[in-house]
C-alpha cells in the first residue's frame, strides 16, 4: 500500500534568554519556573486589560456589546466568520524519539541476535503444543537473519496463549544449507514449498497447515513486542463482531510506520500516522479500519477458510490484505486495529520500498485491480483524498463524529457524575457514532484512560501537544456535535467552540447547580453560598441561550431551566442504564444500613453527618444493634471522624465489594437534604434490589418512585421506615422486587441510548 507523508506538530517552548536569570543559574524547580512564567502572564494580561477599557473603541462598543449578552448567537456568527479567515498553519517537522520502553526492548533484542546464528551454542527453542489457539505463519523468502530475529523475539517473550509456529520458505533458491532452520531453531513447523509461488500463495499453503483456531500473518521482517499476540486474541474471544485485527507497527528507530490503513476511493492507500510518534492518543484506541497491513494480521482460522484465504487474483502480492479486509466487511463483520498489540517492522526487506522496481511494482497493477473489483463500495462509502482525512481515518462516511468534553476521564466506580456520563459515552458508541473525549485537565489515568480507548474512544490528553482551539482548528470541520459536561467546564471552553467550530452545541448539565446551591444556602444559612448561587444561576442561563441544547436527568429539571430561561432548548436523557437485573429470593439475616456515596461531594457529606447524628440514634432505641455502612470515594475528615462500632467507613471499594456490600446489607438508605438531579446512590439501590428509604431530595427527578415506597422526610420518618424493613421479611421482599421491576422499566441500556440520541439530534 502506498505510504502516508509524515505530518507532525511541533509546541515551540520559551527561549531560555526569556526565563529568569536565576531559573538558568540555579536549581530553581520546573514549578517554580513555571510559577514566575504565569506571574508575569497574569501582570502583561493585567496591563492589556487596563489599556483595553480604557481605550476609546472599548468604550464606544458597550451598546454592541450589550445586545450580543442578550442575543449571544449572535456573537457565534461573527466567530465563526471570523473563523473562516483562518487557516491552521503547518508546524516544522520534528524527530519523535523513540519511547523508553521501545529503545529498550529493540536494545536488548539486537544485542541477543547480533552475534552469527551459526555461532550460536544453543538454537532458539519453542514448547510444542497439542492444541494450539494461534498458528503464526512466518512466510520467507532469504533473510534468514531476521526471520530469525522475529523467531528470536517470540521465544523471548512467547505469548501466553498456546501457539505453534509455521515458517514457510518460498523456494528461496540461494540457500547453501536447506537444513538451516532445523539446526537453529526447535519446535516449530518448517516447510520449503517445491518451487516459488510468491508471497500470497505461500500465506495460502501455510495456512493450509494450521491447527489454531487464530491465524496470525506475521512477515519476517517484524519483531512482536511483548504482550502483542495476547491482546489480539484477547480482542477476537471477546467481540465474536469482530472478523480480523491487527497490530500497531512501529520503525525500528521508535516512530510508527501504521496504525491502521486509509483506503482512498481510487483505491490508493496510506498508512495512518506514518512517521508520527506512537504514543499519541490518535493511534493508541481501538478503530475500525479502511484495512491492516498484512505485516501483522490475526482471524479466525475457520473465517479465512470460508473465503477460500487470500484472492489470488492480487498474487503474487500486495493488495491482498486490503482485499481481505473489504471481504471480511462484505461478510458483515469488522476489521479493527489493536493499539495494545505492537509489532517492529522493517518494511521492504524482502521486496524493497520502490514501487516501480522488482516485486513492489505489482503494488502498481494491483491497485488498479482493487479499484476494478471493488468500485461501488469505493465509490459508495470512501472518501476521495486527504481533505477528508479528519473522517476517514474513523471510516466516518456514513457515521456522526461527537466531541465529549468533560472535566477529567469518568471514573464510574467513584462518583455518580462520572456514571451518568459514561452511559452517554457507551450509548453513543453503541450507536456506531465515532467518539472523541477531551479531559479538561488533561491527564492521562492508566486506570480509566485505557478502559475509554478499549471501547474506540479517542482521548485527546496531554500525549497530543496543543489546546482545544488547535484541536478544532485541524479537526473540527469533521465534528457533527460537541457535548460538554458541566457548567464551569462549558464556561471555560465556550470562546474556543464559537471561535472554531460550526458545530451543534449541547450541554450536559449533570444537575441544576445553581438550584442545588441555593437549596444549601436556604439549610445553612450562609450568605456566601447564596451569592455563589446567584452568580451560577447567571451563568446557567447564559449557557442555555447559547448552546443549542441543554440536557438534564429528569423533566422536573428541564421544566425548571426552560422557567428560569424560556429561549433554551431543554432535552431530558436516561440518566442511568444497567445491561441485567437480578431478582432477590430472601432478605439477608442482617442489620446493617448501606449508605454509598462520593463524600467529596458536600450534600453527600452533610447526609452522613444527619444520617449519623440524628437518625441512627432513633433506630438505635428500637434496634441497638444496627449498623451503617459509609462507602465511597474521598470520606472528608467530618466522615472519618464518624468511624465507631456501630458505623463503618470504607472508603473508595471496588465495583466487586460494593456489589457484595448490596448483596448482605438489610437497607440502604439516601438521606439527602439538599442537592439536584437524579442521584445515581438512588438508582442503583433500585437496580440492586436491596430496598431503599429515601428522602424528598434523593428522590427527585424518578417519575412514579413514590408508587413503589414511602418518601421520607424527616429523621423520625426515615428511621422508622428503615426499622421496618430491618424487622419484617415479608416487607423488605415486596419492596426488593418492586424496585427491581421499576429500574428494569426505566432503566435499561436501550432506553438510555434512544434518549442520548434524541437529545443530541436537532
Amino acid at each position: 500500500m502506498a505510504d502516508t507523508p509524515a505530518i507532525t506538530l511541533h509546541q515551540p517552548s520559551m527561549p531560555e534568554s526569556d526565563l529568569p536569570a536565576a531559573s538558568i543559574a540555579t536549581d530553581e524547580t520546573p514549578d517554580d519556573i513555571h510559577l514566575w512564567k504565569l506571574r508575569r502572564e497574569c501582570r502583561e494580561l493585567s496591563t492589556r486589560l487596563a489599556a483595553i477599557e480604557n481605550s476609546t473603541i472599548w468604550r464606544g462598543t458597550a451598546p454592541l456589546r450589550a445586545l450580543i449578552e442578550r442575543l449571544p448567537w449572535l456573537a457565534r456568527m461573527a466567530a465563526i466568520a471570523r473563523r473562516r479567515t483562518r487557516r491552521a498553519t503547518p508546524h516544522a517537522d520534528e524527530v519523535i524519539a523513540a519511547p523508553r520502553e521501545l529503545r529498550q526492548h529493540i536494545a536488548g533484542l539486537h544485542a541477543r541476535t547480533a552475534h552469527r546464528v551459526e555461532d550460536a551454542v544453543e538454537p532458539i527453542t519453542f514448547q510444542t503444543v497439542s492444541s494450539p489457539r494461534v498458528s503464526i505463519i512466518i512466510p520467507t523468502y532469504g533473510q534468514d537473519d531476521y526471520t530469525l530475529r522475529c523467531l528470536a523475539s517470540l521465544a523471548l517473550h512467547a505469548p501466553q496463549t498456546p501457539f505453534e509456529i509455521i515458517v514457510m520458505d518460498d523456494a528461496y533458491p540461494d540457500r547453501a544449507d536447506p537444513a538451516f532452520f532445523e539446526k537453529h531453531v526447535r519446535g516449530i513447523e518448517f516447510r520449503r514449498a517445491a518451487h516459488n509461488l510468491g508471497f500470497l500463495r505461500t500465506c495460502n499453503a501455510a495456512a493450509e497447515l494450521a491447527r489454531g483456531d487464530y491465524l496470525f500473518f506475521l512477515n519476517n521482517d517484524t519483531e512482536p513486542m511483548p504482550g502483542a499476540i495476547d491482546a489480539l486474541v484477547a480482542l477476537l474471544d471477546e467481540t465474536p463482531t469482530i472478523g480480523m485485527t491487527g497490530a500497531k507497527l512501529i520503525y525500528p528507530n521508535g516512530t510508527l510506520q501504521e496504525a491502521g490503513g486509509i483506503v482512498w476511493r481510487d483505491a490508493s492507500g496510506w498508512n495512518w500516522g506514518r512517521g508520527q510518534n506512537p504514543e499519541s492518543p490518535e493511534y493508541n484506541y481501538r478503530r475500525d479500519v479502511d484495512y491492516i497491513s498484512g505485516a501483522a494480521i490475526m482471524l479466525r482460522r475457520t473465517l479465512f477458510e470460508s473465503l477460500h484465504g487470500f484472492d489470488e487474483t492480487f498474487a503474487p502480492a500486495y493488495y491482498e490484505d486490503t482485499d481481505l479486509a473489504f471481504r471480511i466487511r462484505q461478510a458483515g463483520l469488522r476489521v479493527v486495529y489493536e493499539p495494545r498489540a505492537a509489532v517492529i517492522h522493517y518494511e521492504g526487506i524482502s521486496h524493497g520500498t520502490d514501487e516501480a522496481t522488482g516485486g513492489k511494482a505489482h503494488q502498481r497493477v494491483n491497485a488498479r485491480r482493487m479499484r476494478e473489483q471493488w468500485a461501488e463500495v469505493l465509490d459508495q462509502d470512501y472518501f476521495a483524498g486527504p481533505d477528508d482525512l479528519p473522517r476517514a481515518r474513523d471510516r466516518a462516511m456514513h457515521r456522526r463524529i461527537i466531541l465529549v468534553i468533560d472535566h477529567y476521564v469518568p471514573e464510574p466506580d467513584r462518583d455518580a457524575g462520572s456514571r451518568t456520563i459514561m452511559g452517554v459515552l457507551r450509548s453513543l458508541v453503541a450507536a456506531n457514532w465515532v467518539v472523541k473525549f477531551w479531559p479538561q485537565n488533561r491527564l492521562y489515568s492508566p486506570v480509566y484512560t485505557p478502559v475509554l480507548q478499549d471501547m474506540g474512544i479517542e482521548v485527546i490528553d496531554s500525549r497530543w501537544q496543543g489546546d482545544l482551539e488547535d484541536w478544532l482548528l485541524a479537526r473540527g470541520d469533521a465534528l457533527d456535535c460537541i457535548l460538554v459536561s458541566r457548567p464551569a467546564v462549558a464556561s471555560a471552553y465556550l470562546p474556543a467552540l464559537m471561535a472554531c467550530t460550526e458545530a451543534r452545541l449541547c450541554l450536559y448539565g449533570h444537575d441544576l447547580h445553581g438550584v442545588r446551591l441555593h437549596r444549601q444556602a436556604e439549610l445553612t444559612g450562609d450568605p456566601d453560598i447564596l451569592r455563589r448561587a446567584e452568580t451560577m444561576d447567571r451563568q446557567e442561563c447564559r449557557l442555555w441561550r447559547i448552546f443549542d441544547a441543554s440536557i438534564y436527568l429528569s423533566q422536573a429539571e428541564a421544566d425548571i431551566a426552560s422557567k428560569l430561561e424560556p429561549r433554551g432548548d431543554y432535552r431530558v436523557v436516561v440518566p442511568y442504564c444497567f445491561p441485567t437485573f437480578t431478582s432477590r429470593d430472601h432478605a439477608p439475616a442482617t442489620t446493617t444500613i448501606l449508605m454509598v456515596a462520593g463524600f467529596a461531594h458536600p450534600p453527600n457529606e452533610d447526609a452522613a453527618l444527619f444520617m449519623a447524628r440524628q437518625v441512627l440514634p432513633l433506630i438505635h432505641e428500637q434496634c441497638p444493634e444496627a449498623t451503617l455502612v459509609l462507602a465511597g470515594s474521598h470520606p472528608t475528615a467530618k466522615i472519618l471522624a464518624l468511624a465507631s462500632p456501630n458505623i463503618t467507613v470504607t472508603g473508595w471499594i471496588e465495583d466487586k465489594t460494593l456489589h457484595d456490600l448490596y448483596e448482605t446489607s438489610r437497607a440502604a438508605v439516601v438521606p439527602l437534604r439538599y442537592g439536584a438531579g437524579v442521584k445515581g446512590k438512588t438508582v442503583e439501590a433500585l437496580h440492586e434490589g436491596l430496598p431503599l428509604t429515601v428522602t424528598p431530595i434523593g428522590a427527585e427527578g424518578i417519575e412514579g418512585l413514590d408508587a413503589i415506597l414511602p418518601i421520607c422526610p424527616d429523621a423520625r420518618s426515615i428511621a422508622d421506615d428503615l426499622l421496618l424493613l430491618l424487622r419484617d421479611d415479608r416487607v423488605w421482599l415486596a419492596r426488593s422486587h418492586a424496585q427491581t421491576d421499576f429500574a428494569r422499566a426505566h432503566f435499561s441500556e436501550e432506553a438510555m441510548r434512544e434518549s442520548v440520541i434524541a437529545a443530541l439530534i436537532p
